[in-house]
């Protein structure tokens, strides 16, 4: 995968495990984040992704369980044909003020297959199912 470093404090990711399927985003700068408040944390980093994939932006277990900060539009998408900086929208839920340092894990990232198709409207389906338009709880608790 192509990385572009575009601040000097960006950290090149690097799989934690031999079997781990995300990479950690480090913070390139101290940033504090508000109860209540979002902000946007800068990685330093660009990716050349190639077509057919995309780099999804999901939280890290550790911080979730952790802290009160959660990352906004989980999983966020970042499209192949994206090149610029790779930022981390992030929120506090909690009631006291969040310090992320720089250098430290704000999220992880994992790529993804991603298909496009043609739409085509239609009247109605050709099958059926059992569930069919029945949403939110609709098979139990």
């Amino acid at each position: 995968m192509k990385i572009k470093k575009l601040h000097e404090n960006a950290i090149i990711p690097k799989y934690q495990t031999s079997g781990a399927a995300g990479f950690d985003f480090h913070a390139v700068k101290d940033v504090i984040v508000m109860p209540g408040e979002t902000e946007i944390v800068e990685t330093g980093l660009a990716f050349q992704i190639p077509a057919g994939l995309e780099l999804q932006v999901r939280p890290r277990s550790g911080m979730s369980a952790k802290t009160k900060i959660r990352v906004a539009n989980s999983p966020g998408t970042i499209d192949c044909d994206y090149l610029g900086e790779v930022k981390i929208i992030l929120d506090n839920i909690g009631h006291t003020p969040y310090h992320i340092k720089k250098g430290d894990r704000i999220a992880q990232g994992v790529f993804c297959e991603v298909w496009q198709y043609p739409f085509e409207e239609v009247n109605d389906f050709e099958v059926t199912t059992e569930r069919g338009d029945k949403g939110f709880g609709s098979t139990g608790k």
